[in-house]
């Protein structure tokens, strides 16, 4: 069973260097590699060349379209029978393939796969030891269940799986009568992912299958990933009605949480300090007290569980800001997009009226 591993580039040469090497050490060598510069003002031209003794390697050069547009590009051109699709700022640990391959050949020898595989698959991921504090900070607040419900933590589910693009599997047969990923200016992937589900897909969490994820590099580009998501879940729920979860709904309500809490801590801050007597002034301060404290609590609460999970008192306290940043920057894209797509009935620039669709 040989795979084909698709990777699309966007001015990352220093991890696309780094996603090699860990590609070179893999125990199952069946795979070869498409890495897809998608318009790159910094190419990886020259560490392509570097690895392609050591592996099987197509290098692409493409104009600007996006991931999902360099995504369908390499897959035009590879071979393989299942596509894996990473992203370039993965790593892997070297039983990478093995466990996708293993998990496979399970499936095929088990009584209830009947001699069939899975369709798509997906992996979870992780932090590298080796990984700054302020990655290891972002890489809690998306996959705590404090921050996220733990939706993207690797446990088994008991409803539908649903691969994410930076760590994702398909068949060449079902990548191709789908058609691969639509034109999207955000929140690609999850649109492919429900399409496999709505086209009837095997999709399987192979929990074996994980990978280093480097994320975001500094708080900003954070922000800037998580508003885009927030952002697209309004589109996807146009396009896919029904997908909306409840824990999509919970950054939205934690930032207008937030936003009440502070303008009690403003009415709280006016009574306690211009106060016409003291009951005023005693009703104020513990207005104050108590929008302060709700706050406090959930960082303390985010402090104590990541400087455990992650052995490291630095990383706790950098990933308070980390998950503040992450439901905050959800939340105000949801609601932004949903004021503007649900509410105004505002067109999308760029986006076909009817599917949203980025031209």
């Amino acid at each position: 069973m040989k795979y084909s591993i698709i990777i699309p580039v966007f001015n990352r040469p220093d991890e696309v260097d780094e996603l090699l090497a860990s590609l070179c050490g893999q125990t199952c060598k069946d795979f070869d590699v498409h890495v897809v510069e998608d318009g790159s003002d910094i190419p990886c031209r020259d560490v392509c060349k570097r690895y392609e003794g050591c592996l099987s390697l197509h290098y692409y050069v493409k104009p600007n379209g996006g991931p999902g547009a360099a995504r369908n590009y390499g897959a035009e051109r590879a071979t393989g029978d299942y596509f894996i699709v990473l992203d370039s700022d993965v790593v892997l640990p070297p039983g990478y393939i093995t466990a996708i391959d293993d998990e496979l050949q399970a499936a095929l020898a088990s009584p209830s796969g009947r001699g069939r595989a899975c369709d798509a698959f997906g992996g979870p991921d992780r932090a590298h030891p080796d990984f700054t504090p302020v990655q290891k900070a972002i890489s809690y607040s998306m996959t705590s269940f404090f921050t996220t419900g733990g939706i993207r933590g690797g446990k088994k589910k008991l409803d539908k799986f649903y691969p994410r693009s930076f760590n994702m599997g398909v068949s060449r047969e079902l990548w191709n009568r789908l058609g691969g990923f639509r034109a999207m200016r955000f929140g690609e992937d999850i649109d492919f992912s429900y399409r496999l589900v709505e086209a009837g897909a095997c999709c399987r969490l192979f929990p074996e299958a994980w990978v280093w994820h480097k994320r975001r590099t500094d708080f900003l580009k954070f922000f800037r990933q998580v508003r885009n998501s927030g952002v697209a879940r309004i589109n996807l729920h146009l396009l896919h009605p029904g997908s909306m979860k409840l824990v999509h709904l919970l950054p939205a309500v934690f930032t207008i949480g937030c936003l009440v809490l502070l303008i009690l801590f403003l009415f709280g801050l006016f009574l306690y300090l211009f106060g016409p007597d003291h009951m005023n002034k005693a009703v104020g301060f513990a207005l104050c007290e108590l929008t302060i404290l709700l706050p406090l609590l959930y960082a303390l609460l985010i402090f104590v569980d990541s400087s455990i999970r992650n052995r490291s008192l630095w990383v706790g306290v950098l990933s308070v800001p980390a998950s503040f940043i992450q439901l905050f920057g959800y939340g105000s894209g949801f609601l932004g997009a949903a004021w503007k797509r649900l509410v105004l009935k505002q067109k999308v620039e760029g986006f076909d009226s009817n599917e949203l669709l980025y031209k």
